[in-house]
């Protein structure tokens, strides 16, 4: 009986020493987009995130928005486009990138659409024309830059194509009612829009890159330093979260998230759930690639904001947290 129980307080004791540190914080404050469910809102509906809790703050329309919401310390974690975080850590904003959270595939991508009958089919006929993006200086933007380079547009020529900001949910509508001469579309108004016709596209960010991860969720660096546990957490649940969503059968994901739409009353429309079709995410469980910072590392050298050399992309992120690092096959970001 000695021998048994010295066996059984060998095991537990191995066990405890087994058992993760606790996460210094259990409550993660986020915003959210109107309609959609973020992975880390799925990972804590998986169970997932547990013992950590998000605590919904809000919804926001911009992801540069969404994390200089970090910057100023009125949310946890936020996401954007990598150009933006660049941008923003360029500026000497104290955020890390941790984990990537969307991208671009063949089955969801970012179309810049024009109306059936419109004469612009090249990248020189948007010059003096009006394009409508989500907000100036993030994902919409830069690709919009990229096609025009690519066409040969010069950098003047380049300023001559007018930025209109309007919400993604305007976009179609200001297409149509012709208040601009293109607008950038996704996901499910990308085909909702399609659906009803009258539209054409003129290039998608697909065609301009392949597969890549576009955006990621940054931390602060004094929650990183103060918080690396909760961190781990946070990172691990929603890489899990992302790679529950790539196995499993897009019918039973959009489910998922309809009901989780259902059950956290927000008063939204759920409907647009029902053209969810893929991650998009390049790396498995959202672990970071060099290029996909490096890429808008260039364009801001390109632009003159930062000097050659000034940022390396190994500076603005970690992937630390991730229990994916090494098992993914890397992003396909196309070299430049």
């Amino acid at each position: 009986m000695k021998r048994l129980l010295a066996v059984a307080a060998a095991l537990l004791s191995t066990a405890v020493l087994a058992a993760p540190p606790a996460p210094e914080k259990t409550e993660l404050r986020y915003q959210g987009w109107a309609g959609q469910v973020t992975y880390p809102e799925l990972a804590e509906d998986l169970g997932y995130l547990a013992p950590v809790k998000l605590k919904w703050v809000g919804n926001t329309i911009s992801g540069p928005q969404d994390i200089q919401t970090v910057v100023t310390g009125d949310i946890d974690f936020g996401g954007a486009f990598n150009g933006a975080v660049a941008k923003l850590i360029a500026a000497k904003a104290p955020i890390k990138s941790v984990i990537g959270y969307y991208g671009v595939d063949e089955n969801t991508f970012h179309g810049y659409y024009v109306s059936e009958g419109s004469p612009l089919k090249t990248a020189r006929d948007l010059i003096g024309k009006k394009v409508a993006v989500n907000t100036l200086g993030a994902h919409h933007e830069l690709m919009l830059r990229e096609y025009l380079s690519r066409g040969g547009l010069t950098a003047a020529e380049i300023k001559q194509v007018t930025l209109v900001v309007v919400p993604p949910s305007n976009g179609e509508q200001a297409l149509r009612q012709g208040q601009v001469d293109a607008t950038t579309l996704g996901g499910v108004l990308r085909d909702k829009a399609l659906e009803r016709g009258g539209i054409r596209p003129l290039f998608t960010d697909h065609d301009l890159f392949g597969n890549f991860t576009a955006g990621t969720y940054v931390l602060h660096t004094r929650f990183l330093k103060e918080n690396p546990e909760t961190a781990r957490v946070f990172v691990t649940a929603t890489a899990r979260a992302i790679e529950w969503a790539r196995a499993t059968p897009p019918a039973e994901v959009r489910a998922r998230f309809e009901k989780i739409i259902a059950q956290r009353k927000r008063n939204e429309d759920a409907s647009t759930v029902k053209y969810w079709k893929s991650t998009g995410v390049a790396g498995q469980g959202g672990v970071i690639a060099d290029a996909e910072l490096q890429q808008w590392i260039d364009w801001l050298v390109k632009d003159g904001v930062l000097k050659a050399g000034q940022l390396r992309a190994a500076e603005l992120y970690t992937n630390q947290f991730n229990p994916y690092l090494g098992q993914q096959p890397g992003s396909k970001v196309a070299a430049r």
